[in-house]
């Protein structure tokens, strides 16, 4: 079959050079697991750190998992994330389309052209596609394929697929060794004899992802590689394509899993989080996103905590683990801990509206009021709800709850103290902290007890809780003067 090389140098000539280039692939199967979002963030930097370009490209062949809306919750992670790409699907670039089912007649003509190098060969076998692809999704060993069409003269394999015989494309691997290199895991070396002779393009002109990454990256001018170590098996054969086509090799970067635990990497039939879980258990975009950096990645010194700025200056792919990450539920409610207190006082309210409204529904009541009191004692955005139901209602409690040791508070103290603030907030002008905060500690130094032995049975009467976000004074400030009030007499009542 005749070849228009002409088009092939134009392909070529396209190709941007002389700048770092990385690509984030992945397939619009479903949700954003970690493992994907840590792919995307080490790609990312590297570009940026270099100054290069990041891609994102969506690798859609395998139709029959595809799901809908996936392609909506890669870009919309992406972006949450800060992983801004400079083309893609959405701006464009020199060296698009950026979505494999767009770029079919691509591997088509690679396909052939490796066929008239010597990389490959028809493989007009009946059954065998299928059953080839299914044992390599299952990751079996299967017997390897013995084709009898290997080693036809081209003319005749030309002739029958003149014919309109169905075939497949399959790599033709010869005989010696394959090494390559990888910036984890060193130089690697296999025997050819152990390469099974893939499937490159199946019977229905769509690429396996073997053969389509490797066009794909070539195409784009891809320099740097980052994917799972579960395909170090396949780098021989992807670095057997690019040696056929005369190309040059990227570099490999081939990550250890993450896992959820010391055997079981995770996955969400286990029930393990993705990132847009991760959102909606009230962690941080940023907490979550430098947690994941430290998936198998470690920067130099003691310091952990980095912004995507931080980052993109110090990150180097050569403190890239070996071993695999454990996934800590523990730690990266830590970071966000540190995040949530470390944001501004604005920012944190703006974050912790939704989450106070699920439980104070009462518009008297300022959520950001609430959220000052709330910064420094939140672990994660999902606890607030909890922490501050009583605002809107107070709940039933038990006079027990008057008793405490350290501030030697009993019922019958608190019922005496709360006899004697009433009339002193009932006095007061201006419903503000200062003068609530005044009230208390004035009575206190009159009666020559500990402030604590006021403002105890005085946080109970408000909230009907032992523990809460902010203390006596903030709690009646936030509730408003008639509401305190309101609840102070009822807990007098009670007493």
């Amino acid at each position: 079959m005749a070849l228009d090389m002409n088009w092939f140098d134009q392909m070529e000539q396209r190709i941007p050079k002389g700048e770092v280039r990385t690509r984030f692939a992945p397939s619009p199967t479903g949700y954003m697991h970690v493992g994907n979002l840590r792919t995307a963030l080490y790609t990312w930097l590297i570009a940026r750190h270099a100054g290069g370009k990041f891609l994102l490209r969506i690798e859609d062949t395998d139709q029959a998992r595809k799901v809908d809306g996936a392609v909506e919750v890669i870009n919309r992670t992406m972006a949450q994330c800060g992983l801004d790409h400079d083309e893609g699907p959405d701006v464009g670039g020199p060296v698009g389309p950026y979505i494999q089912t767009q770029r079919r007649d691509f591997y088509k003509k690679y396909a052939e052209l490796l066929i008239h190098k010597g990389g490959a060969y028809r493989c007009f076998c009946q059954k065998t596609e299928e059953s080839a692809l299914h044992g390599a999704a299952l990751g079996a060993a299967a017997t390897k394929h013995i084709c009898p069409y290997r080693d036809i003269p081209q003319s005749e394999s030309d002739a029958l697929a003149a014919e309109g015989k169905s075939y497949v494309v399959r790599q033709k691997i010869q005989p010696g060794q394959t090494s390559f290199d990888d910036v984890i895991f060193g130089r690697i070396s296999v025997d050819n004899a152990d390469l099974e002779e893939g499937v490159l393009l199946k019977s229905d002109g769509l690429p396996t992802y073997n053969f389509a990454n490797v066009i794909d990256d070539h195409l784009m001018g891809i320099t740097h590689v980052v994917r799972g170590n579960e395909y170090l098996s396949s780098a021989p054969k992807y670095n057997l394509l690019y040696h056929s086509f005369g190309w040059e090799v990227p570099t490999y970067i081939h990550c250890a899993p993450v896992m959820r635990d010391a055997q079981h990497k995770m996955s969400k039939r286990h029930g393990d989080p993705s990132y847009e879980d991760l959102v909606q258990m009230g962690y941080l975009t940023p907490a979550i996103v430098n947690y994941v950096a430290l998936l198998g990645w470690s920067p130099e010194g003691e310091e952990e905590v980095f912004s995507l700025e931080d980052m993109v200056q110090i990150f180097d792919i050569r403190r890239i683990s070996k071993s695999p990450a454990i996934f800590d539920m523990a730690k990266l409610t830590h970071f966000n801990a540190v995040y949530i207190k470390n944001m501004t006082p604005h920012a944190f309210a703006l974050a912790a509206e939704p989450y106070i409204r699920q439980a104070v529904t009462n518009p008297a009541i300022d959520p950001a009021k609430i959220a000052s009191t709330l910064q420094q004692r939140t672990e994660k955005l999902t606890d607030i709800p909890a922490q501050v139901d009583f605002y809107d209602a107070l709940p039933d409690y038990d006079v027990e709850l008057f008793t405490n040791k350290k501030s030697k508070s009993t019922p019958e103290s608190s019922a005496q103290m709360l006899s004697a603030i009433l009339p002193r907030f009932e006095a007061l002008k201006e419903w503000e902290c200062d003068g609530i905060k005044e009230a208390m500690t004035s009575l206190a130094e009159e009666l020559e007890v500990k402030n604590a032995k006021v403002m105890w049975p005085v946080r109970i009467a408000l909230s009907g809780k032992a523990v809460t976000p902010g203390g006596a004074v903030e709690i009646a400030w936030i509730l408003g003067r008639e509401e305190a009030l309101r609840r102070l007499r009822k807990g007098l009542e009670l007493l």
